[in-house]
């Protein structure tokens, strides 16, 4: 009886440990998913209308009273951002920085727009902790690259 309980064991030990790698592999791909659809999202929905300065970028940061400078800047961090969620080394980093730049946008939406879209970029925060949080790996060979630079 022994003899044909350890087969079976063994085999549910395969298919456990194969079924956990198969879960990680997915939420490897799902992460990646979300990383491109933000990059997307930043590259071509926040960054584009403010580089091509828009009317409604423009009008926009007229009446929060920035101007066309802040307009093009946050355009160039926010494609910087997008770009960089898609390098590996630089994921977390990105994340981060896209992060800040969100907390910024609530702050903004409160004060100059009377909370209008505010939840916005709090949304968006969500996926990118995330993000920061499990590619933070990244962070320590960032810094190895630095400094041996």
């Amino acid at each position: 009886m022994s003899d044909s309980t350890a087969p079976v064991a063994h085999t549910a030990s395969v298919t456990s440990s194969g079924s956990r790698s198969g879960r990680r592999r997915a939420a490897r791909v799902a992460l990646r998913t979300v990383q491109v659809l933000l990059a997307l999202f930043y590259g071509v929905a926040s960054a584009l209308p403010k580089l091509i300065a828009h009317p409604s970028a423009v009008e926009a940061f007229d009446r929060i009273g920035w101007g066309s400078g802040a307009m093009y800047t946050i355009g160039a961090l926010e494609l910087a951002g997008a770009v960089a969620l898609l390098i590996p080394v630089l994921q977390s980093v990105a994340a981060i920085a896209l992060s800040a730049l969100m907390v910024g946008a609530f702050i903004v939406q409160l004060t100059a727009f009377a909370g209008q879209n505010a939840a916005t970029p709090l949304m968006l925060i969500v996926p990118l902790a995330l993000i920061a949080w499990t590619r933070r790996e990244h962070n320590a060979e960032l810094v190895r690259l630095i400094r041996r630079h």
